[in-house]
């Protein structure tokens, strides 16, 4: 990461790593922990909740992103356990946080998942519906909207989607990009993206449930 920074003239200060820990154990969290992690993604609600409710007595300092799939069932639980949503992707997820934040008045940021690469079986906010997205989120939902994410297509070079990002974001007056895998985190870094999401290069292969 310090080397893409360097290389593309962007400052690493800026750049945050996310630890993806999703189905690894409470044993390799706390290594990544040890290692100076901070900063940790979990993709399902069950999971991370198992897991984090003791890791975080011991770490109160982690912060903790949802960049999983929602259900809207799950609202309640996920605004309980995660500091940020990655993956805001619909008005009836978006009335779900509305009215249960409501109840809690808890805020935590919101990162628009959008669907760049168009992409029939990825979630996402469609590329010309995300400024209004964004509006209704913000005004009619009074959501904390600081980011966008996104996962391109796994066959295409990622470049020209993290540049689309990079546009949408300066278009809409967003703050926050999170994009960039194991795989591209240099080129996302490149197209300011200032979280990336590591799962496999800190923590080895997933481990298959």
């Amino acid at each position: 990461m310090k080397k893409a920074a360097r290389l593309y003239g962007k400052d690493i200060s800026k750049v945050n790593l996310i630890a993806v820990s999703k189905t690894q154990t409470a044993d390799k969290i706390y290594e990544a922990i040890a290692q100076g992690c901070r900063i940790f993604g979990e993709n399902y609600v069950k999971e991370a909740t198992e897991k984090w409710s003791e890791i975080r007595q011991k770490h109160a300092d982690i912060e903790l992103h949802f960049i999983g799939h929602l259900q809207s069932n799950k609202v309640a639980e996920a605004l309980e356990m995660f500091d940020v949503i990655q993956t805001l992707d619909s008005e009836k997820l978006a009335l779900a946080f509305k009215k249960e934040i409501a109840k809690t008045k808890k805020n935590p940021q919101f990162f628009i998942q959008v669907n760049i690469g168009e992409e029939e079986q990825k979630s996402g906010i469609a590329l010309n519906e995300v400024a209004d997205f964004i509006k209704y989120c913000r005004q009619e939902c009074n959501l904390n909207v600081t980011g966008l994410m996104c996962i391109p297509p796994s066959t295409e070079l990622a470049s020209p989607y993290f540049a689309l990002m990079q546009k949408l974001a300066k278009a809409n007056d967003i703050k926050n990009l999170s994009m960039g895998m194991s795989s591209d985190f240099e080129e996302a870094i490149a197209l300011d993206s200032n979280y990336v999401r590591i799962g496999t290069a800190i923590f080895g292969e997933r481990i298959v449930k």
